[in-house]
């Protein structure tokens, strides 16, 4: 799985990768307990990271690391998916793609390293994961979202605004799953991003965007 993390105890990780829908010994406390984990030691990174920064600027800088679509991403690049055992149902409907899935399931093997190895080695396995984002992070960004920072980017560089086109909607009225395509109006380039509405697939699209021309 990649985590740099050897398990003492198999069924913590076992249960971690078990959604609701498979049995009734699922991943939903594991979960609660990865949640507050990643959340203090994020902030706590960010903390002593940015000296300067306040409370608010702290807390945007937090949510969009800890975000689903962000955990969501991170579980992706662990092949998380490969691992989750889902009930039919969701089987069927490609539970193991999906963003909500994915970013419970990660929480909850965070929380079942907590459980397992104790907080300290928790931590670690936390900040490793997250290293990439949090050096990329930038306080005097924070608060601004990426169609925003996408926006302010192309017009920096006198080129038209992106059109996002809804490529598809999945699942069921209270769980969907939006697509979006983020289209440059002067070149080939495009990105595609995931959410559990239009607007969360724009941003997701959005940030893939920034990643392929903002170093351009």
């Amino acid at each position: 799985m990649g985590l740099g993390y050897q398990p003492r105890d198999s069924g913590l990780l076992e249960q971690a990768l078990t959604h609701r829908s498979a049995s009734a010994t699922n991943n939903e406390r594991l979960e609660f307990l990865g949640d507050a984990l990643i959340g203090f030691v994020i902030a706590e990174a960010l903390w002593e990271r940015f000296p300067e920064a306040d409370e608010g600027r702290l807390s945007r800088m937090r949510a969009s690391l800890v975000k689903r679509e962000s955990l969501a991403k991170l579980a992706r690049g662990l092949q998380l998916g490969d691992y989750l055992r889902l009930g039919a149902g969701e089987l069927r409907t490609g539970g193991h793609a999906r963003d909500s899935i994915l970013a419970d399931a990660l929480e909850a093997v965070l929380g079942a390293v907590y459980r397992d190895v104790g907080f300290d080695s928790a931590r670690r396995v936390v900040l490793d994961l997250f290293r990439a984002r949090l050096e990329q992070t930038d306080a005097s960004r924070a608060g601004k979202d990426p169609k925003t920072r996408l926006q302010e980017l192309l017009q920096s560089r006198k080129r038209p605004l992106p059109e996002y086109v809804v490529v598809s909607i999945d699942g069921d009225q209270h769980d969907q799953t939006f697509i979006v395509s983020c289209v440059l109006q002067d070149d080939a380039r495009s990105s595609r991003g995931g959410g559990t509405s239009r607007r969360r697939a724009e941003q997701a699209a959005a940030e893939l965007m920034l990643e392929q021309i903002q170093d351009v």
